[in-house]
């Protein structure tokens, strides 16, 4: 097994380039993961290799054959197919885990954002107390305030290691795009430069910070209006057109058949012809565009609300089941409404 994991953990190395090191590894620490996962990295390979097999048995080594050349380019092009949708899936699977990573990088974000006024009102208080500015930040370190307790925590082991405190905190609002978190930071730091009144400067930016929380939250109530026609558009307007379009079509194709079937026995000069669309496959079309609407339309929203599309991921598989459920309601009520007409 030891083996195994250093097989694996090797693959993983050789995927991860000398130059993307020392980036992964500050990328992943904004994730609050220390250690870069090469084992990890391997495993998700190995696991690649399956789904690519079995595409390539069932679909491609079939297309190959259908193809009609000599061994040699049927090896060559296997080779090739293989190549390209390996490396497709790949991709895929890094494109998920970057994904991941990102969002819980945001989340981190945002949670910091939320405890900053409260920790820096503490910092002021302890500053009113008579502690210097360094001894006042650490013992604002509470269980509390979380994941900012800890980064500056991280910074406080770099003062203690010779490091200047304004370097320090430059480091630590640099690792994360937050501009509430940079610019908080760098007043306080300017104004201790400055030899200014280090607890009026934090009074002002918990002020400040606060004013803005406030600004967004009223900005997202005006535009509550906004959501709330989005999502009638998209939960019961939407599904609602395309049951009453399924079930014209399921009409009219009936309709179209007892008058074919009458007109053969008769001379009447009458012949609709059959419906070019068929039921079941409007039906299809309709889930897969609800699908793809209510997505987009949950991106609006979490726009709309928060200013930013991660902030709001959480609404988009909702948007899509509810639209998706809220269908299928409605197209079994209408099946009982106009099965007596046909």
């Amino acid at each position: 097994m030891i083996n195994i994991n250093k097989l694996t953990e090797g693959v993983g190395k050789a995927f991860v380039f000398d130059k993307i090191r020392p980036h992964l590894r500050s990328y992943l620490l904004k994730a609050a993961i220390t250690e870069v996962p090469y084992t990890a990295f391997g495993w998700l390979f190995w696991a690649s290799i399956l789904p690519v097999a079995l595409l390539f048995i069932f679909y491609g080594w079939g297309f190959i054959l259908s193809l009609e050349q000599n061994i040699i380019i049927e090896f060559l092009l296997a080779l090739a197919l293989w190549t390209a949708v390996h490396l497709t899936a790949v991709a895929a699977i890094i494109l998920a885990v970057y994904f991941y990573l990102d969002l819980k990088i945001f989340n981190r974000t945002q949670k910091m954002e939320e405890v900053l006024p409260d920790f820096l009102r503490m910092v002021s208080e302890n500053l009113k107390g008579g502690m210097p500015f360094e001894k006042a930040l650490w013992s604002s370190m509470k269980p509390e305030f979380g994941i900012l307790s800890n980064e500056i925590l991280l910074s406080a082991k770099k003062v203690m290691t010779g490091q200047d405190v304004e370097e320090a905190l430059q480091a630590f609002t640099e690792k994360y795009n937050s501009p509430t978190l940079r610019r908080s930071f760098d007043l306080i730091t300017e104004g201790i430069k400055g030899g200014g009144r280090t607890v009026d400067v934090i009074d002002r930016v918990v002020e400040n910070i606060e004013e803005t929380h406030e600004l967004k939250a009223e900005m997202a109530a005006t535009n509550l209006s906004y959501v709330i026609f989005v999502s009638i558009i998209v939960l019961f307007v939407t599904p609602g057109l395309f049951t009453l379009s399924f079930q014209f079509l399921t009409v009219l194709e009936g309709i179209s058949e007892r008058i074919d079937s009458s007109t053969s026995q008769s001379t009447l000069p009458i012949n609709i012809g059959k419906v070019s669309i068929e039921p079941e496959v409007f039906k299809a079309f309709s889930i897969n565009a609800l699908l793809i609407i209510s997505f987009f339309a949950a991106i609006m929203i979490s726009i709309i609300l928060n200013g930013s599309i991660k902030a709001g991921i959480k609404y988009i598989p909702i948007m899509m089941i509810a639209s998706h459920l809220i269908f299928r309601l409605l197209m079994i009520v209408a099946s009982n409404v106009f099965s007596g007409i046909i």
